[in-house]
């Protein structure tokens, strides 16, 4: 395997595990306004969520970074056709991160709705913005052979990348009440595994419209019809999946918790496999492809970060368990009383 195939499936594993950290942290946010219902229970929320969100979004910065540094001409064409989705996306993560600092800082009810509003749009635009970049990346983007793209906002806006937003939307919604069961108690730990429980039957049903759309709007399965040992990428998403059921059913929330989290891995991989070799087909012409070894920095450059990652990724994984491990605790209405508290 050469040194751009493996910063392909790195930068695929980067984006997996930005799904996973932030995913959960977008759904609660996403699920705020149905779960919890007085001002302590959005409080409570509020502190789940607050001393690792800004921590996740740090795998956002290094899979865009890496994708600078190890494919630019890729970065550069991504950042291009999807300028408008890339930057509402900005934005509303922007606005969602002052809403945690601000909402506490008065006491009006208007001020705090305010801010919860913010929460809950800057959590669900990003899910469902990504859910649609990636669906289009896989369908293919209008880009010539210049690579500039020859759309418009609402070119992406086609039903498959809508469908894709719905899947990542609901992956994240899943992942996000799991986590909240985990951390809360009582009635509000019974209304997370409600959403838990509805969130799941939801994923099923857009998870298999994407698998059944994708084979009459995209490539992917070409990859997968010719090695047919990559369907057990698909086949273990699903194991994943029904695991999730089976331990949230027997109330182990934290294993359905990494069920859920392997389930966003395998649909994040069932897409990176079947890309390969492109990174950003056009759907003008297949001769406009991107593909990994055209858009790859030199040999040097790879193997220069290469190192780097070896030495580094593990230094950030540790610090990101340590900051999950130290704040594991159910948080309860005790907690609101510090002075730290949101």
């Amino acid at each position: 395997m050469d040194l751009p195939t493996i910063w392909f499936l790195l930068w695929g594993l980067l984006w997996a595990v930005y799904f996973i950290s932030d995913g959960f942290d977008l759904g609660i946010g996403t699920l705020m306004p149905f779960v919890a219902k007085t001002d302590d229970e959005k409080r409570i929320l509020y502190n789940v969520m607050g001393p690792l969100w800004d921590g996740n979004e740090v795998w956002l910065i290094t899979a865009g970074g890496v994708t600078f540094a190890a494919f630019p001409k890729t970065y550069a064409v991504m950042f291009s056709a999807l300028y408008t989705p890339l930057m509402l996306l900005l934005f509303a993560l922007i606005v969602r991160g002052v809403a945690f600092e601000f909402r506490s800082k008065l006491e009006s009810p208007a001020w705090r709705r305010l801010w919860d509003t913010c929460l809950f749009v800057g959590s669900m635009l990003p899910a469902v913005l990504l859910g649609v970049a990636f669906a289009n990346i896989f369908h293919g983007i209008a880009i010539d052979s210049e690579g500039v793209y020859q759309g418009s906002l609402l070119t992406l806006l086609n039903p498959y990348g809508l469908l894709g937003g719905v899947l990542f939307l609901t992956l994240f919604l899943q992942h996000g009440s799991l986590y909240l069961a985990c951390r809360t108690e009582g009635v509000l730990q019974e209304r997370a595994l409600g959403a838990a429980k509805g969130a799941w039957w939801a994923v099923l049903v857009a998870a298999v419209l994407f698998l059944v759309a994708s084979a009459f709007a995209t490539g992917l399965y070409t990859n997968y019809l010719s090695n047919p040992i990559l369907f057990v990428i698909p086949l273990l998403t699903v194991v994943a999946l029904l695991f999730v059921k089976v331990f949230a059913a027997r109330g182990a929330f934290w294993k359905a918790w990494f069920a859920s989290a392997g389930t966003i891995i395998g649909a994040t991989f069932y897409g990176i496999v079947g890309l390969y070799p492109n990174m950003f087909p056009s759907s003008i012409d297949p001769a406009y492809h991107i593909t990994v070894h055209g858009a790859a920095s030199s040999p040097k450059t790879l193997l220069i970060m290469f190192v780097l990652a070896l030495i580094f990724t593990p230094v950030v994984l540790a610090y990101q368990f340590w900051a999950h491990r130290l704040f594991r605790h159910r948080t309860t209405e005790k907690d609101l009383s510090y002075e730290e508290a949101y």
